[in-house]
C-alpha cells in the first residue's frame, strides 16, 4: 500500500459543557468526566459522519455513561448516526435526531460463502432489511464468512448466488446490503479480504442495492491502496469505516494514512452516504478522540 501520510493540521474541536444537551438523560446529575466533553461544532457536513458504538463500550462502562448520554454527545458533535445497534436501541437514537447507518445481521465467521449457510444468513439479512425499511434507515451488513480451506473463487460464486437471492427484496425495500471488507490478519481466515475480490462481488451481483462496506483500516492492513480504491472503485462501496493503520486506534498523525486526503477523495467521488468512525480509542479521554476524528474527517 502506498504511504499517503502527510503531517496533519488538525482543527481541534473546542469542547464545551454539554449540560443543556445532556439534561434529562438517565446518567445526568452526576459529576462525570464525559459530562463536560460534548461540543457544538460548525461542520462543513460534506461527509455525513457516524460512529460505531462498540468502540466506546469500555469507556462508557468505566464512566457510567449510558446510550442516551452517548447519543446526546454524538449529536452535539454533529454526528448523524450510531452504527451496529439493534432496533431495541433505535428509539434512543431517534430521540437525539440520529439514525443507525449500518444495521447488524448475522455473524462474521459463518457467512454467505457456503451454500449451507444461505438459509440462516439470508433470513437474518431479510429481517434487517425489514427493520431498516420500517425505520427509514439505509443499510444492512453481511459477511463472506471464513475460508476454512475453500477456494476464493468458489466462495465468491456462492456469495454472489446468495446475494442475488436477496437483491430484489433489498431493491424493493430501498435498503442496501453491504458485505464488509475485513482483513484476514485480525479476522483470521476471513474470505472477503482483498479489493479485487470485493469489486468482483459487486460487479457479478449487479444490483444497486448490493455493495461493499469498504473499511479503510482493514484495507490498509491488507496492503491495499485506499486512496486508489476510493478513486477507482467508488461505485462498489456502499459505506465506509475508519481506523488508524496500524493498531486501529486514533486516525491522527500517529498513524500512516492521511484521512483528510481520503475524505476529500470520497467527497470528490460523489459519495453522499455515511462514513462510520470505527477506530478503538487509545487515549484515556475517548470522547476527545472522537471529537478530534470528526474534525479530521470534516473536509
Amino acid at each position: 500500500m502506498r504511504n499517503i501520510f502527510q503531517p496533519l493540521t488538525v482543527k481541534t474541536i473546542h469542547r464545551r459543557t454539554a449540560l443543556k444537551a445532556l439534561a434529562g438523560t438517565a446518567a445526568f446529575g452526576a459529576v462525570l468526566p464525559w459530562a463536560q466533553t460534548a461540543s457544538s461544532a460548525e461542520l462543513k457536513g460534506r461527509i455525513k459522519q457516524s460512529v460505531c458504538l462498540w468502540c466506546y463500550n469500555g469507556y462508557m462502562k468505566k464512566n457510567n455513561m449510558d446510550l442516551d448520554a452517548f447519543a446526546a454527545y454524538s449529536a452535539q458533535l454533529g454526528l448523524k448516526s450510531i452504527e451496529l445497534v439493534g432496533p431495541d436501541q433505535w428509539p434512543t437514537l431517534k430521540k437525539h435526531g440520529l439514525i443507525c447507518a449500518m444495521t447488524p445481521s448475522h455473524g462474521i465467521n459463518k457467512g454467505l460463502n457456503r451454500i449451507e449457510n444461505h438459509e440462516e444468513c439470508l433470513a437474518s439479512i431479510r429481517k434487517s432489511i425489514d427493520d431498516c425499511a420500517d425505520a427509514g434507515f439505509p443499510n444492512a451488513i453481511t459477511f463472506s464468512g471464513n475460508r476454512e480451506g475453500m477456494d476464493d473463487e468458489e466462495g465468491l460464486k456462492n456469495c454472489v448466488i446468495g446475494l442475488k437471492k436477496v437483491a430484489g427484496y433489498a431493491e424493493k425495500k430501498k435498503v442496501t446490503v453491504c458485505l464488509e471488507f475485513l482483513n484476514s490478519i485480525n479476522h483470521k481466515d476471513y474470505m472477503a479480504d482483498t479489493t479485487a475480490w470485493n469489486v468482483k462481488l459487486v460487479q457479478q451481483v449487479g444490483s444497486p442495492r448490493v455493495k461493499v462496506l469498504y473499511d479503510i483500516y482493514h484495507a490498509g492492513m491488507m496492503k491495499e491502496d485506499p486512496l486508489k480504491d476510493i478513486q477507482q472503485h467508488a461505485d462498489c462501496w456502499g459505506h465506509y469505516h475508519t481506523g488508524g493503520v496500524p493498531g486501529r486506534n486514533e486516525i491522527d498523525g500517529t498513524q500512516t494514512l492521511d484521512y483528510p486526503v481520503l475524505m476529500k477523495a470520497i467527497v470528490d467521488s460523489g459519495y453522499q452516504a455515511y462514513v462510520g468512525q470505527e477506530f478503538i480509542p487509545k487515549n484515556e479521554d475517548a470522547l476527545k478522540s472522537l471529537a478530534d476524528a470528526v474534525a479530521i474527517c470534516d473536509v
